[in-house]
């Protein structure tokens, strides 16, 4: 019965870990995208990662370079409103749901999340403007 309890514990714990470590991850791409950093938002996504919206698909490198290139929402003194509405965790993957207002766009985000080699990284990221 204790070894059952100690591996459930464990399990847990290493759920709360993952969980906290996507959050950061969240957290880091918002930030990165606030403030333009483009090594910041390098160092979250696998480098194989794509960025896909209806009619469009851009690499992680070219959307590096347009973000680089474009005036950043901190220069611009924009409210930091972006928020995470959810993140479904299934053993080394996970989805997270988030909302970034964006200059003139309000992006609905879907991030994939793989856990390899010990470490999350979003390797997916689709998005639509949900104009109200």
């Amino acid at each position: 019965m204790k070894d059952t309890q100690a591996v459930q514990k464990k399990t847990q714990n290493e759920a709360t870990s993952d969980f906290n470590a996507i959050e950061d991850i969240l957290h880091s791409y918002f930030d990165g995208l606030y403030h333009g950093d483009v090594t910041q938002l390098k160092s979250i996504f696998h480098s194989d990662a794509w960025l896909k919206a209806p009619g469009l698909r851009r690499s992680l490198s070219q959307w590096l370079k347009d973000v680089a290139e474009r005036t950043t929402p901190a220069e611009l003194n924009a409210p930091i409103d972006f928020k995470i509405i959810s993140i479904d965790v299934v053993q080394d993957q996970a989805m997270a749901k988030i909302h970034c207002p964006l200059f003139d766009f309000n992006y609905i985000d879907f991030l994939g999340l793989l856990k390899e080699e010990g470490k999350w990284r979003i390797v997916n990221k689709m998005y639509s403007d949900i104009k109200s």
